[in-house]
């Protein structure tokens, strides 16, 4: 067994490896001649005060014992083996066909959009030409929301399976191992297609199957067991086991199950804006005045606060990032954030959200599954009326917000497709205005400087999470009526990112494995 010793160390001196090991020896009061080998097992920036540290745990093998490996993915031959279908191909999607590789199964992967690469272009068309293809966005396609939302690996949701294992297999097709150590991993969008096609080429070379522009538009249903899928309104295939991985702005999904009789019930999800300001700010605030370490990444920030009954936080907050359009449908805005690995644009943005249950909304009522995506659509349709029925997005200076005046400029936005000036609170329902305008108070209080008018508010942020929930039981993870129907991840309601989804993913297959094959 391993000795694992926490130390610290200023960010200058952590490639100083011989200076961190002596740092060890003594903290641990290990000799060093009975040193086999040591690493650093996690590292995150203390900057509560100056001078900014770096918490490392170190962990440190004593001669004769056994040192752990990243554990590898395996390769299984699966061509003849139990098909199961797999709707998405998401980081829900993917990693169950990955574990269902690694269980025996064969899986078959439907994913509604275009390959990792082929959706660049439709991604550029959305930034350049303002036009959405609803079937290959930056929400729909291979990897899901996640490739080109930057790769965050950071999840909470540490009961919920083998964090580690999720993590290791990242870095076994091709991430940097840095991911295993950093308290708050990120891959970066610039890297991850190569990772996303180093999976999918796994799955075929095992026997799986991945298919592009192939669109679940039916479900068959049998006695309470699913017997078939229909693809792109014609094809019919057999399947009893179907892994429904198809993410949270799949709405065409929630209306199928509806218009089937398969229960769907609202859930509680998250709206706001997203607020861009300069990163030299936010580093300058973080790092109190040493903003000008080069051995300082770029800063981030986490901020909540409870606004009249309502939680207030920030949410997928990028360091070194960009604002991107993600609207799934042309007559609508929405806005998101990603970072490329190094971090490296002048601007920081995070979206402020407010916590929404279904029953704070106006229109409520127990027995509609879709009162808070009808909200959530209105929202994001007011928005893109409000800036000119375009991909533009419509903006305002903060404190111009706080105060109730339209901004007469903008500072250069990450926004690509532009911004649009308007009052925020005429566009935005007022238990949002209303709980954001006292939120960004109270932020400024927290963080000195955060609240200036040269930060600008982009909306809406209403991604952030499914507004439907799919229930499943609890052990078998089967739609709580439809045998063989396995809701998953962040669309069916059970994961918050790429981690957590990933991990459902996988939880999903050993369901369907323990029915089948000794795991």
């Amino acid at each position: 067994m391993s000795t694992l010793v926490q130390i610290t160390a200023l960010p200058q001196e952590q490639e100083d490896r011989d200076l961190l090991l002596n740092r060890a020896i003594q903290k641990s009061r290990i000799r060093k001649d009975d040193i086999q080998s040591w690493r650093i097992r996690k590292r995150s920036i203390d900057a509560r005060r100056k001078p900014v540290r770096l918490n490392l745990q170190v962990e440190i093998w004593k001669r004769g014992e056994q040192k752990i490996e990243i554990s590898s993915f395996v390769l299984s031959e699966v061509t003849g083996a139990k098909e199961i279908a797999i709707i998405g191909a998401g980081p829900a999607g993917l990693y169950a066909a990955l574990r269902a590789v690694e269980a025996g199964l064969k899986p078959i992967v439907f994913e509604r959009g275009k390959d990792v690469r082929s959706r660049r272009f439709d991604l550029a068309k959305i930034n350049k030409e303002q036009v959405v293809n609803p079937e290959s966005n930056y929400c729909f396609g291979e990897g899901g929301a996640g490739t080109y939302s930057d790769g965050k690996l950071y999840t909470r949701s540490k009961k919920r399976g083998n964090v580690l294992k999720a993590l290791e297999w990242f870095v076994n097709f091709g991430a940097d191992p840095d991911i295993l150590v950093d308290a708050h991993p990120h891959i970066g969008t610039n890297k991850l297609p190569k990772i996303i096609t180093a999976m999918r080429e796994a799955i075929i070379e095992a026997g799986g199957e991945v298919n592009f522009n192939s669109k679940l538009t039916d479900l068959k249903i049998e006695g309470n067991k699913i017997d078939a899928i229909q693809i792109n309104g014609e094809n019919w295939r057999s399947f009893n086991e179907v892994i429904l991985a198809t993410g949270h702005s799949a709405r065409d999904i929630f209306y199928l199950l509806d218009d089937r009789n398969i229960k769907i019930e609202a859930k509680p999800f998250a709206l706001g804006v997203r607020i861009e300001h300069q990163q030299k700010l936010i580093d300058h605030i973080q790092y109190h005045g040493e903003d000008e370490n080069p051995y300082l990444p770029p800063a981030s920030y986490s901020l909540v606060e409870q606004v009249d009954g309502m939680g207030v936080y920030s949410f997928c907050m990028c360091p070194g990032g960009i604002i991107a359009p993600c609207a799934t449908y042309q007559e609508e805005v929405v806005t998101n954030g990603w970072s490329p690995s190094k971090r490296n644009n002048p601007y920081s943005n995070s979206g402020i959200v407010v916590s929404i249950e279904p029953s704070d909304l106006p229109n409520y009522s127990p027995d509609d599954p879709f009162v808070c995506l009808d909200f959530q659509k209105l929202v994001e349709r007011n928005c893109w009326e409000a800036a000119g029925k375009t991909q533009q997005v419509p903006a305002q200076r903060m404190k111009d917000f706080v105060e109730g005046r339209v901004s007469k400029d903008f500072p250069k936005t990450s926004y690509q497709p532009g911004i649009v000036s308007v009052d925020l609170n005429k566009v935005l329902p007022d238990l949002i205005a209303r709980r954001l305008r006292k939120a960004f108070v109270q932020f400024g209080k927290k963080l000195k400087d955060y609240y200036t008018n040269d930060a600008v508010l982009h909306a809406p942020e209403s991604r952030t999470s499914s507004p439907v929930l799919i229930p499943r039981d609890p052990e078998s993870l089967e739609h709580v009526e439809i045998k063989g129907l396995y809701p998953c991840g962040e669309g069916a309601g059970y994961a918050g990112g790429i981690i957590s989804a990933a991990i459902d993913g996988i939880n999903c297959v050993d369901a369907i494995a323990r029915k089948y094959t000794e795991v």
